[in-house]
């Protein structure tokens, strides 16, 4: 699934081809976006002129001149294509906004799960969402009363978009690496020197990451632990284990990611 840095990578492509431009037309080619996109709708995003587009969390917001967005969700494997009227169509082209100057911009999405979701108010269509890792007002003491709350392991607890918006699980894995913290450790009873350096590394490995989207055979170059089970711990010279939290892989070091550890 794409994770912060490539969705703001994407809303940033996305907002330099549309912004103050007006939507000359909207069509949806695959019938799985028509019950969150309908012709009505569509009908509705015809003329409307785009003032911004934002990222929160996972999503992007599509801000119309009107007051009313188009929230865009990717999924596992959405993305979007930017070319031209009269191009070539995009491979797995699941829906297409036509612009004034002829941009094309092409929703592509081999899976079919991406969703368009147009509406007055973004709030209502965006899930509950914490702050963003970025966020000043996100301090070791706030995160600290969010994961008060919660009783499992701070691996999983950070891929609870509630907990911090954006953060997935390769970003995960590579901060709580970078942090030393066991990923098996009580989300609750980190201290506050171990949510410091914990916040700190999120903050550092999102701002380092590529913008491309994962890629297996780049793996064990890019990456620290995540995908290098049975490889080397690039720190300390341990081996990278594998183990499986709340359905979802997990890469860490048992020989130096120790903080927490029960």
């Amino acid at each position: 699934m794409p994770e912060l840095p490539e969705v703001e990578h994407a809303a940033r492509l996305l907002r330099a081809a549309i912004v103050g431009h007006r939507i000359a037309r909207v069509r949806v080619l695959h019938p799985s976006l028509r019950a969150k996109l309908p012709v009505a709708d569509q009908r509705r995003l015809a003329g409307r002129t785009v003032r911004d587009v934002i990222r929160r969390g996972k999503h992007q917001v599509i801000h119309l001149a009107d007051g009313t967005a188009l929230v865009a969700h990717f999924r596992m494997t959405g993305d979007w294509a930017i070319g031209r009227v009269g191009d070539e169509r995009a491979p797995y082209a699941r829906a297409e906004l036509e612009l004034d100057d002829g941009t094309r911009v092409t929703l592509a999405d081999s899976r079919a799960l991406a969703t368009l979701v147009r509406t007055d108010d973004p709030d209502t269509v965006l899930p509950v969402l914490g702050p963003e890792p970025d966020d000043p007002a996100l301090t070791p003491a706030s995160l600290a009363s969010t994961l008060a709350r919660r009783r499992g392991a701070i691996k999983p607890a950070l891929l609870d978009q509630r907990v911090l918006a954006g953060v997935g699980n390769i970003y995960a894995a590579e901060a709580l690496w970078r942090a030393r913290i066991d990923p098996r450790a009580g989300a609750r009873a980190l201290d506050t020197a171990q949510l410091r350096r914990l916040l700190a590394a999120i903050r550092t490995v999102l701002r380092r990451a590529p913008a491309g989207r994962y890629q297996a055979d780049t793996a064990t170059s890019r990456w620290n632990v995540y995908d290098r089970e049975g490889l080397t711990c690039r720190r300390c010279g341990g081996t990278v284990r594998r183990i499986v939290q709340a359905g979802r892989s997990t890469y860490y070091c048992p020989h130096c990611q120790t903080a927490g550890k029960r």
